[in-house]
């Protein structure tokens, strides 16, 4: 008899979890494969909700189409890796320049280049909690041990410092930092990015500042670039783009900028640049869309402020949430999503994956389950605030129908 060995996923996968797009998306899909029509809330993706590109991005990336058929640089066109700088300079960065600056596939391309090239097997990367579920996966798949510090509800979901250092070993070597937060929608402090640099630099640690959201702020929030705290002495990588504040997830352009104590660095930086090499060059067309994004009209202005799309269905959607019976959500100061609490003494949950599973069934809603973001209970969920007003309206009511038949 003839045996037939089975062909498995790599060992490296085995704790390796995305459940943004995990069984609830699979379960979405056969749903509508029957008939169904899904309202999907689980990924912060702007243009199925009516959010399009600006129009000065996509002129400019026709425009230079004729010219981006070859490789560039593997860190990108030197217009682009320009642009980056000069927002950074104009931040109070003075020392960063054209070299500091890698461009990515988006943000998460960049995150996976970077662990690659910083990982060793078994280094513990901190990482907050909830947290962009990314980080989590990337940071086990490049070999690390991803060690999650928690952040406090009762406190605005800022970072719990004192969590924080009492997970700090001999073998921590970095910290992420996610500012503006995916999930919570927490805008951190001057004095709270300050205290988080401030253990990096006490510890030796590096700083991976997340700050994808930097331009999606409410009531008058202020965006502090942990870049900016970590000054000359702390070596921190900011990660950011222009799929969110620009609306163009599918374009996937985004930047990595280093800044800080380079010297004490090259050996990391030219493993990140052989990676940055192995994979050829990030997408060249849309690279082109990133001097006209941030050097031109900045149209997120007309979202994040009264009357605003981003603006009012973030304050709608907070609203609605805390209306409901046993359900609490901080209000957001920046980003795409609330992150509500349900009482576990009014709705008693042992697995949220499965509540949200039992949702979409009930009321063809995809929403994201708090454990798939790291958090430690399963007693929360994240909702994408994207739909307009009459949409979240629609959707927001629905789980409260349904959280009706669990009290």
């Amino acid at each position: 008899m003839t045996l037939v060995r089975p062909i498995r996923q790599s060992r490296k996968l085995h704790n390796v979890r995305y459940d943004v797009r995990g069984p609830i998306l699979v379960e979405a899909q056969r749903l509508e494969a029957e008939g169904h029509r899904i309202l999907k809330l689980n990924i912060g993706n702007p243009a199925p909700f009516g959010f399009e590109a600006p129009e000065a991005i996509l002129a400019d990336m026709i425009h230079h189409l004729p010219e981006s058929q070859g490789y560039s640089d593997s860190q990108g066109i030197y217009s682009a890796r320009t642009a980056v700088s000069q927002f950074y300079q104009q931040q109070g960065l003075l020392d960063v320049t054209v070299e500091d600056v890698f461009i990515g596939n988006g943000v998460s391309e960049l995150i996976s280049m970077v662990l690659q090239a910083f990982v060793d097997d078994g280094n513990e990367i901190l990482v907050p909690a909830p947290d962009y579920p990314l980080w989590t996966g990337a940071v086990t798949l490049a070999g690390g041990v991803p060690v999650h510090y928690l952040c406090d509800e009762d406190d605005d979901w800022n970072p719990d410092l004192a969590d924080i250092e009492s997970k700090i070993t001999e073998n921590t070597h970095a910290i992420v930092i996610i500012n503006p937060n995916n999930p919570t929608g927490a805008v951190y402090s001057k004095a709270t990015v300050e205290g988080l640099v401030d253990i990096a630099r006490r510890h030796e640690l590096v700083v991976f500042a997340d700050e994808i959201y930097e331009k999606i702020l409410f009531d008058g929030a202020v965006h502090h670039h942990a870049a900016k705290a970590a000054g000359s002495d702390v070596l921190c990588l900011t990660f950011s783009g222009l799929s969110k504040s620009y609306r163009v997830c599918g374009y996937r352009a985004g930047w990595v900028m280093i800044s800080g104590p380079k010297e004490r660095a090259t050996d990391f930086l030219e493993g990140l640049t052989l990676i940055a090499n192995m994979r050829m060059c990030a997408n060249v067309p849309a690279q082109h869309a990133i001097q006209t994004a941030l050097g031109g009209y900045q149209s997120i202005q007309e979202l994040i402020g009264p009357g605003g799309r981003f603006y009012e269905q973030s304050i709608l959607a907070h609203r609605l949430l805390n209306d409901i019976p046993g359900v609490s959500s901080v209000r957001p100061q920046g980003a795409l999503y609330c992150f509500p609490r349900l009482d576990p003494e009014v709705y008693p949950i042992e697995d949220d994956e499965a509540f949200v599973i039992d949702l979409l069934r009930a009321k063809k809603l995809l929403v994201t389950h708090g454990t798939g973001f790291n958090w430690p209970t399963p007693d929360h969920f994240r909702l994408v605030t994207l739909p307009d007003v009459a949409v979240l309206e629609e959707a927001i009511g629905r789980i409260a129908d349904y959280l009706a038949t669990l009290r």
